[in-house]
């Protein structure tokens, strides 16, 4: 008697089990435009079939790339990871991202961002990365007067600095002849930057021997590289080893920070918190303290750690690849000469060229490069080296409008607002979506009316990057630093396309043509697969 019932039991929750999934297969969110689902592994099967059609550790978003191609490039897409990982809606829209990435009133701060404790140990638990609502209010306010423009514009004699060891060292491997990592060596140089505009210290991130480097940077630079091989951001027990390297990694670099904290501290109140020395995010955010608990010393190192994080991806990502389209964009490359000549004057001596940012007018130049921005501006669009995602839980309600008028409630899914998409809307960005162009950027030509929240690699928003203002005025001074005085041509992975004469040729939209293509791959965030390997030689002189 009893087997009967086990077995019409067992028959129901099969049934039950068998009608849920489906539901949530085919039905759950049917709205949204999405490519045909597995029962079994929803879109897992589907993604899985992209990444065989090319390079397996191409970023992610090239196969979302493809996906939104297969469906008519509409505004969002439901990316099924279960169970896996919490559904997913790709936003290709930038109205939409917008309305994700805006205050509200159920979301003062906008949405939260999802879950970013896989990089606990890069970045720390007390994180304004991690933080949200009054937490995250309270951290960015004790911060942002130490990003205002007129602070920021303190830090030149600094980047300056640090920028000067960046150059010479490019003259050592001009002089060797052969190709290196230019992304390991913008690494360095940012690393440099960020010890000393934040802490005040000098890091070593980028000595003659590679084998006398800091052992702060040595030690970040490890950490980071555990991340590098987890793609998919797997849970913790699932690699113990990568786990126990990570923490112990950790440890030691909070050890080293929290020394220079309490050094620093101690420092500033011998001299007085007003003294005009005191220029460091650091010293600024000690200011008003007149105590290091334990708590504010965990809380300030896990931000720091976030600003070495972010200071030194976003900016070595980008000048890697500014240096890359310059070198296939013959004619942006002559328009930024061009442009350095007219406003810096014809000495590209290093010595010249930092005697004319530290003028009195020096502040004032930073902000006098339009097509020098354009170029910085058009390669953080075609190459953002981070995005953001967002999780509102469910029955918050969360809902957007797309263009078409539909609305969709989004909550209870991870909202990726993907740049690469976004950026390359041919919607907006024309027939050269896809293409280097960037006088797109320049006030005077038919683009310039592009949407503000069409171009979003800081992101917008309430939490958009804190330090973008300050990237860009790095990114200006090291092009104009570099671009007059060297010439890149890429080694390896998409070097250029010869013709029988030996000379590179021009292709659509003005660009070298390549022999392969030079993608991204998924490292925390998208770097040049081969860190961008380079040859550079002197360039030649200029008549003026």
């Amino acid at each position: 008697m009893l087997k009967p019932i086990l077995v019409a039991a067992l028959l129901l929750l099969t049934t039950y089990l068998y009608n849920k999934l489906r539901y949530h297969r085919f039905h759950q969110h049917a709205k949204i435009p999405q490519m045909p689902p597995s029962l079994p592994f929803g879109h897992l099967k589907t993604l899985d079939a992209l990444i065989k059609r090319g390079e397996p550790d191409r970023h992610p978003d090239v196969m979302f790339s493809e996906m939104h191609e297969a469906l008519g490039r509409p505004p969002l897409i439901f990316v099924d990871f279960r169970p896996v990982n919490r559904p997913m809606v790709l936003v290709s829209s930038h109205e939409i991202a917008e309305q994700v990435s805006k205050p509200s009133k159920d979301f003062p701060t906008s949405i939260p961002k999802t879950d970013l404790s896989y990089l606990v140990h890069l970045t720390g638990p007390n994180s304004i990365l991690h933080a949200h609502g009054d937490k995250w209010k309270a951290l960015r306010k004790r911060y942002s007067p130490a990003f205002a423009p007129q602070h920021l514009l303190t830090l030149l004699p600094c980047v300056l600095d640090k920028t000067s060891i960046f150059v010479k060292n490019l003259d050592t491997l001009a002089r060797a002849g052969e190709s290196f990592s230019l992304l390991t060596q913008a690494i360095n140089l940012t690393f440099d930057i960020i010890g000393a505009v934040v802490m005040d210290v000098d890091l070593e991130a980028q000595p003659s021997n590679p084998s006398h480097q800091g052992e702060l940077v040595k030690l970040y630079i490890e950490l980071y590289q555990a991340y590098w091989d987890d793609k998919a951001d797997l849970p913790r027990w699932l690699i113990p080893r990568v786990q126990l390297k990570r923490r112990r990694l950790a440890k030691r670099i909070n050890v080293l920070l929290k020394d220079i904290i309490r050094n620093k501290f101690v420092e500033q109140r011998a001299r007085g918190a007003q003294d005009g020395r005191f220029r460091s995010i650091l010293s600024l955010s000690l200011q008003s303290t007149n105590t290091v608990t334990p708590e504010l010393i965990d809380e300030t190192c896990d931000q720091i750690k976030t600003f070495l994080l972010a200071g030194h991806d976003t900016t070595s990502i980008t000048l890697s690849w500014v240096f890359y389209w310059l070198s296939r964009t013959p004619r942006a490359l002559e328009a930024v000469r061009r442009e350095l000549d007219n406003l810096l004057g014809p000495d590209t001596e290093l010595e010249a060229v930092c005697s004319r940012f530290l003028s009195p007018d020096g502040a004032d130049l930073v902000h006098r490069m339009p097509y020098v921005s354009a170029v910085i501006k058009e390669t953080l669009r075609l190459h953002p080296p981070s995005a953001t995602a967002r999780y509102a839980k469910p029955g918050t309600g969360f809902t957007i409008r797309a263009p078409d008028g539909d609305d969709y409630c989004l909550d209870g899914m991870i909202i990726y607002n993907c740049e690469s998409l976004i950026q390359r809307d041919p919607a907006i960005y024309g027939d050269s979506a896809e293409y280097f162009r960037p006088e797109r950027w320049l006030s005077d030509t038919d683009d310039s009316s592009i949407p503000a929240s069409a171009w979003r690699p800081f992101e917008r928003g309430p939490r958009n990057c804190i330090g973008q203002e300050f990237a860009m005025i790095e990114l200006r001074v090291i092009v104009a630093a570099v671009a007059r005085r060297f010439d890149f041509t890429k080694a390896g992975l998409g070097e250029l396309a010869l013709d029988q004469n030996k000379q590179p040729v021009i292709g659509e939209h003005g660009i070298y043509n390549a022999k392969s293509l030079l993608y991204s791959t998924r490292q925390v965030n998208a770097k040049p697969v081969d860190g961008m390997m380079m040859k550079i030689k002197p360039a030649p002189k200029r008549d003026n």
